[in-house]
C-alpha cells in the first residue's frame, strides 16, 4: 500500500521526529499551516494502512511511524524498477546515470558503491 503525496509529506515528519504530538506535527508544516482537522484525518488514513500508530498520553496522542524510511523508500524504488523499467534495474541504473545530470564527481562516487557492492557479493 502507498502513501498519498500529502500522507507522504506528513510520514516524512514523522520519521523525522521519530515520535511526535498533533501540535509538532502541524508545526512542522511551512506556512500556512494546514487546520489540524486535515493533519487528523491524514493521520487516521495513516493508521488505517499501518503506517503509523499511537499511545495514548492523557488527553493527546503520541504518533510514532511503525514503517521505517528506508523500507518504505526500498519498497517504492523497487515498484519504480518494476513499473517503469521492466524491473531492470540496469535500465533503470542507465536512465538515472544519463538523465539526472550528475557531475563527474558523483558519478565517481556512484562507481566506488558499485563496486564497493561487487566485491560483497
Amino acid at each position: 500500500m502507498q502513501l498519498s503525496n500529502a500522507e507522504e509529506q506528513l510520514m516524512q515528519f514523522l520519521w523525522k521526529h521519530k515520535k511526535a504530538m498533533m501540535k509538532d506535527l502541524v508545526e512542522s508544516y511551512p506556512d500556512p499551516k494546514p487546520a489540524i482537522t486535515t493533519v487528523a484525518t491524514l493521520l487516521k488514513r495513516m493508521q488505517d494502512k499501518g503506517f503509523i500508530d499511537y499511545t495514548q498520553i492523557g488527553r493527546s496522542r503520541e504518533y510514532f511511524p511503525l514503517v521505517k524510511k528506508a523500507d518504505y523508500f526500498s519498497k517504492h524504488v523497487h515498484g519504480l524498477i518494476k513499473n517503469f523499467f521492466n524491473d531492470s534495474a540496469t535500465q533503470f541504473a542507465s536512465f538515472f546515470t544519463e538523465e539526472t545530470n550528475l557531475s563527474k564527481t558523483e558519478l565517481e562516487d556512484l562507481k566506488r558503491l558499485i563496486e564497493k557492492q561487487i566485491e560483497q557479493k
